[in-house]
């Protein structure tokens, strides 16, 4: 965009690592939890994420741990407030974060992965009790 290179790999972990924000936006229409793995890298990484509510996101990340807009108007209208309030945006994206490894971490999605393969069934999974 504007002549500017997409930027991969290590040199997208550090632009990642140097931000505060991160904005999960998929192209088309959103769909019920979906999304690639940016949402991963964004909160993973510690950035207080924004998604549309029509992912139904908040069905597992509270709003203490994820902010989720309606439209682009609404999007703009929160950006413009949490970034004038360090405390609460660091807050937020730390209890997002945290929750996101407690029960999406790569062991657990591993295991439900092998569970399904093989049908076995070990393990009650944090987001069968969100269903």
């Amino acid at each position: 965009m504007k002549d500017i290179q997409p930027i991969w790999a290590d040199n997208f972990i550090n632009k990642l690592s140097q931000s505060k924000i991160g904005l999960n936006l998929s192209q088309g229409n959103p769909s019920k939890y979906y999304s690639s793995d940016r949402f991963a890298q964004l909160i993973g990484n510690g950035l207080l994420v924004f998604v549309d509510e029509k992912t139904k996101f908040q069905d597992f990340l509270n709003k203490d741990e994820l902010i989720t807009y309606k439209n682009i108007n609404d999007l703009a209208n929160k950006i413009k407030k949490i970034s004038t309030n360090n405390k609460l945006r660091m807050k937020i994206a730390k209890k997002g974060r945290d929750k996101y490894f407690k029960y999406f971490n790569s062991t657990i999605i591993a295991r439900y992965i092998l569970e399904k393969t093989f049908n076995t069934k070990n393990f009650k999974y944090y987001w069968e009790n969100k269903n």
